[in-house]
């Protein structure tokens, strides 16, 4: 493991496709995810947007995001968000997808990276926590889904005697 808890492999991956210009007053940080499942990227188009009705009791209840970059030979997406009533301002985020093998069969390494404004009466570090607090909420929703339908496809060898 590196000094920032990712594989080599992953710090490559990180380096490679999570690019991001973090101004003085913004933070920034990449997390990654195993999932035992292919997740495919779905039909989508720059410039598509998605409104979103928040349920997790945070400070928020709504929330628009804008595709900004969509990148189906490097399976990366970019989305920034451009409403809604939270204290996430001028937040983008870089979600990358690649295909591995988790205990024999195919699985996806997620890694998600953003970088935001750090809100008045805020530190970088309160609000990396808070935000990483949210993406590790949505990878392990986006794992627990990928894994019940990967579950669900899968059919198992019956050896009959």
């Amino acid at each position: 493991m590196s000094r920032n808890g990712f594989s080599s492999l992953e710090s490559e991956f990180v380096r490679r496709h999570h690019n991001h210009e973090v101004a003085e007053n913004q933070c920034s940080s990449a997390l990654v995810k195993h999932i035992k499942a292919s997740v495919p990227l779905g039909n989508l188009e720059i410039g598509s947007l998605r409104e979103i009705d928040v349920k997790s009791g945070l400070p928020a209840t709504t929330s628009t995001e804008r595709l900004e970059l969509l990148d189906d030979e490097e399976h990366k997406i970019s989305i920034r968000i451009i409403g809604g009533d939270h204290r996430l301002r001028n937040y983008s985020s870089i979600i990358s997808l690649h295909p591995e093998t988790i205990e024999g069969r195919p699985g996806t390494l997620v890694i998600e990276s953003f970088v935001v404004d750090v809100p008045d009466g805020n530190t970088r570090d309160e609000t990396c926590y808070f935000v990483e607090a949210l993406i590790k909420c949505n990878l392990k929703s986006l794992a627990d889904v990928s894994e019940r339908l990967a579950v669900q496809d899968r059919t198992e060898p019956i050896d009959r005697m």
